[in-house]
């Protein structure tokens, strides 16, 4: 039977309001099953402790079990690709960190775009890493550090976890605004150097603060300053690099966050973003995570995206400037 014109108006719009009311409803409803949060790392670092401590009180605002996966390989891009790659549903999530800036420029070939293939769900943390120099270095200072450096430009050299490291930015961050340069002596992880650090074999790094800070408090190794752009409250005692002449605006801690595949529903989104902040407040996280020099972030979801275009259009400049060619 054929309907009037009208009539198929009337049906059409009561097919569209349906569809549109579908969505929200269908947000509302979520989660109704497991979620999982993918690590693209190994078991123990950063954000694999970030990551299971907002597991374990997600599963409980949330009222489904929220699981964690480790998918390490390639720089982190195996398990990020994973999840830009899965349905836009809510149920798959990755924890990133600062690499998912940097790797854009050190990879030719990188199987997602960090910007458009995600929909930031949360900044979480903000690790900041230590300037340490082996006490053979006179420097008592960054300002120091540079005119040594300069004026020793043959034992001027620093250890890093390797090309395209926070830790390798951190360097060349350094040496871009301080004019300076230094011989890069890449290492497989940051503990892997230690013992020539240790030595005098290398003469300075830039390590997260959780592994380098017994180090120096023992004396081994000297502090310099932190590279947040301001002072860390794990190591209130030494500046930040911004606090030096020359160095205003210089930030290049490792960081992290909540993504979820582009096209998450906002609503999903939101309620994302509401519980993971809710859970970074309660004391027993924010204990155990300060504990290992993790200094909580929280904010919108727009704040984490700002965040994250920042900082691969910073990083974009200095692996330019530096010379270093994408693999």
């Amino acid at each position: 039977m054929r309907l009037p014109g009208f009539l198929k108006l009337a049906a059409l719009a009561m097919i569209l309001g349906a569809a549109s009311v579908a969505l929200p409803a269908a947000a509302q409803a979520y989660p109704t099953r497991a979620i999982k949060i993918v690590v693209p790392a190994t078991p123990g670092g950063a954000i694999d402790l970030i990551a299971r401590s907002l597991a374990e009180k997600l599963a409980v605002s949330l009222g489904q079990p929220v699981l964690v996966e480790n998918k390490p390989g390639a720089s982190n891009n195996l398990g990020t690709d994973f999840v830009a790659k899965s349905a836009p549903d809510g149920y798959t999530l990755v924890i990133v960190a600062s690499s998912h800036a940097t790797n854009k420029h050190l990879f030719k070939a990188l199987p997602y775009d960090p910007v458009k293939d995600f929909a930031p769900v949360a900044y979480t943390h903000v690790v900041p890493l230590l300037l340490a120099v082996h006490p053979s270095v006179p420097a008592k200072n960054v300002t120091e550090l540079v005119a040594w450096i300069k004026a020793n430009p043959d034992k001027a050299n620093y250890a890093s976890s390797g090309p395209g490291s926070s830790l390798h930015m951190a360097a060349e961050l350094f040496m871009s605004m301080s004019k300076t340069k230094m011989q890069h002596v890449p290492y497989k992880g940051s503990s892997a150097a230690h013992p020539d650090l240790l030595a005098g074999r290398t003469m300075m790094i830039f390590d997260p603060l959780p592994a380098i800070r017994a180090y120096v408090k023992a004396g081994s190794l000297r502090g310099l300053a932190v590279t947040t752009p301001t002072r860390s409250s794990a190591f209130p005692e030494l500046p930040a690099v911004a606090e030096s002449p020359g160095f205003a605006g210089y930030d290049a801690s490792t960081w992290g966050g909540i993504l979820a595949p582009a096209g998450t529903p906002r609503e999903i989104v939101v309620k994302l973003n509401t519980a993971i902040n809710e859970a970074l407040k309660l004391d027993d996280v924010r204990t155990r995570l300060g504990g290992a020099g993790i200094e909580i972030q929280s904010g919108t979801p727009e704040r984490f995206g700002d965040v994250i275009r920042n900082e691969v259009d910073k990083w974009g400049r200095i692996v330019k400037e530096a010379g270093i060619q994408p693999e």
